[in-house]
Order: C-alpha cells, then structure tokens, then sequence
C-alpha cells in the first residue's frame, strides 16, 4: 500500500496520497509536490508524538519558494489560506551552496517545532540552474520538465527519512 499522510481535522481522520496532491496542484511542479509531500511524511509524526495532528494548527515556515510544495501543504493543512504558512528567506542555509539553501523547513504543532533541511545530492544542480534560469529554449524546458518529474519519482521512492534530516 502505498504512504498516505495523516492528519485530522476536528478528531476525524484524513488521508492523502501523493496522488491526491498532485491532483490538487496540477503536473507544473511535480518534484515540488513530492518534497512537500516528504516534509509532511518526515514531519508529521514527530510533531504530535506519532499521532496524527490537527491539520489547522500547523504552522509552517519555510525558504522554498515553489508552488508544488506549497499546493502540497495547503491541501493537508490549510496553512496558506489560514495565514500559517510563511516563506521567509532567513531561514535559507547559503553555506549549503546555490542548489540546497532553500530546501529548509520548520514545522510547528501544540509547542512543538521540527526543523528538516534536504540531505545533499537529492537535488540536482542542473535543476535548480534550469529552473532559476529566465531564457530558457525549448529543449530546455523540455529538459526541465524531465527533471521535475524525474525528481519526484526518486524522492517518492525514498523513505523521507533519507531524503530530510531532522536538524
């Protein structure tokens, strides 16, 4: 069976595939759905002592500009729409180089707080220069394209323990 993430909302349960984020945001961004969707996975049981939170009370703070990752929180925890999700450029990490300083996030539930940061060599650097780059051609952007969904098929075949510590 395939992970599903768990969170409640008023005591009732609610389970979310990748699949069900993906939908939600579309196919623009599909290695962003995946890091939100492994964030969620890393983070969520250690915010409640492996239960499954509240999805209105979590918090969320984060360096990653990209709108997969935030359709992915928005679904499973209404943080945008509720003003509980913050992209904030402080919490960038520059001395991990250009491709790794934005793939930083915190998350907080009921006082407790998790901070997890991408491990290095998950995230391609050609990527981040396609991606950050503004003339692309269209070779190009079919690369990039390719690199998206290649992205998100590696992570998602990762346990998220592997793919984001816990700092």
């Amino acid at each position: 069976m395939a992970t599903r993430l768990h969170v409640r909302e008023a005591g009732q349960d609610l389970l979310y595939s990748f699949a069900d984020l993906l939908a939600y945001h579309g196919f623009g961004f599909p290695g962003g759905v995946a890091h939100g969707f492994k964030v969620l996975e890393r983070a969520l049981p250690l915010l409640a002592d492996g239960e499954p939170p509240e999805r209105r009370e979590i918090e969320i703070r984060t360096a990653f500009r990209g709108p997969g990752a935030r359709d992915a929180f928005e679904m499973v925890t209404r943080s945008l729409t509720e003003s509980r999700y913050v992209v904030d450029a402080a919490l960038e990490r520059p001395e991990r180089g250009e491709t790794l300083a934005r793939y930083v996030f915190v998350l907080s539930y009921r006082g407790t707080t998790v901070r997890l940061q991408i491990r290095p060599g998950l995230v391609r650097d050609e990527f981040i220069a396609l991606g950050r780059k503004t003339d692309r051609t269209a070779e190009e952007d079919v690369r990039l394209t390719y690199l998206k969904q290649e992205m998100a098929e590696r992570l998602l075949a990762m346990p998220a323990t592997e793919v984001y510590d816990v700092t």
